[in-house]
């Protein structure tokens, strides 16, 4: 279905029961909403209700053209206004990579309509600066950022040749069938600008997060090729509320689609309390 906030008009695609607890799953890059799809099909099942968007910049209709317009807290205030336009009053928020960051500060900015937390990858963001500005296996990990920040040059290195870039940074571990409909969104050049403008628009207080008070799971894989261990473990430090630090044998980044019973078990055993 289309969700239109403002000048800006979101797909979202909505199933489950009409009368269950929401979730709602926000994905990171490079993906779209189809990386929650296994995930959507056992929450489903349990009796839950999901809401899984492709957010700002993956969305065509969504794409405003100035870096600005991607900075965090207009994402997380478009989470929260597809919550308000399907008349949610609180929802337990899932995300994964970039999804993960804009989950931590609608749990943040919006507690009250945040029934809990699940992160997947992306530790709280204060976590995270710390780590890229104290740990020299994290600053390895993150040097791909440079390049996502160069506008064009990005985009072109990413999509040459096919975009074969693109298809290797999912494929494998992703399976072709996994990463054939991220792939269809962000071969095309604006979706994939507009993706990497959330690169773009970051600055220099993406780590002045204050603490998570909503009860939060927090799951990290430890062959996350982007994300260390020094950063996963101290996010248990932004946390004030029930949180729990679920470390992931054997998988890569890619969670949701490697791991999508699990990150459903943890949803509902948080959910459930």
């Amino acid at each position: 279905m289309e969700i239109r906030l403002g000048e800006l008009t979101f797909d979202v695609a909505v199933s489950g029961p009409a009368d269950g607890e929401v979730v709602l799953l926000l994905h990171g890059f490079p993906q779209s909403h189809h990386c929650w799809d296994e995930v959507v099909e056992l929450l489903n099942a349990r009796g839950y209700r999901t809401i899984a968007p492709d957010q700002r910049g993956y969305s065509p209709g969504a794409r405003p053209a100035a870096v600005d317009g991607y900075d965090i807290p207009l994402l997380a205030a478009d989470a929260v206004g597809i919550l308000d336009a399907l008349d949610v009053p609180a929802a337990h928020v899932v995300g994964h990579d970039w999804g993960a960051i804009v989950a931590w500060h609608v749990a943040v900015r919006h507690p009250a309509r945040t029934r809990t937390l699940t992160a997947l990858s992306v530790p709280h963001p204060a976590a995270f600066a710390w780590a890229r500005a104290h740990d020299a296996d994290q600053r390895a990990r993150s040097a791909y950022i440079d390049l996502f920040r160069t506008e064009g040059k990005a985009e072109d290195v990413l999509l040459a040749e096919d975009a074969q870039r693109l298809r290797e940074t999912m494929v494998p571990p992703l399976t072709p069938e996994q990463a054939a409909p991220h792939l269809a969104l962000l071969g095309q050049r604006a979706a994939l600008t507009g993706a990497l403008n959330w690169y773009r628009a970051i600055g220099p207080g993406l780590g002045e997060l204050g603490p998570v008070t909503v009860p939060t799971t927090y799951l990290w894989s430890t062959e996350d090729r982007a994300l260390g261990r020094a950063g996963a473990e101290r996010c248990g430090q932004h946390v004030t509320g029930p949180y729990r630090f679920v470390e992931v044998e054997g998988i890569t980044h890619w969670i949701p689609e490697q791991a999508p019973k699990l990150v459903t078990e943890e949803i509902v055993k948080l959910a459930t309390g």
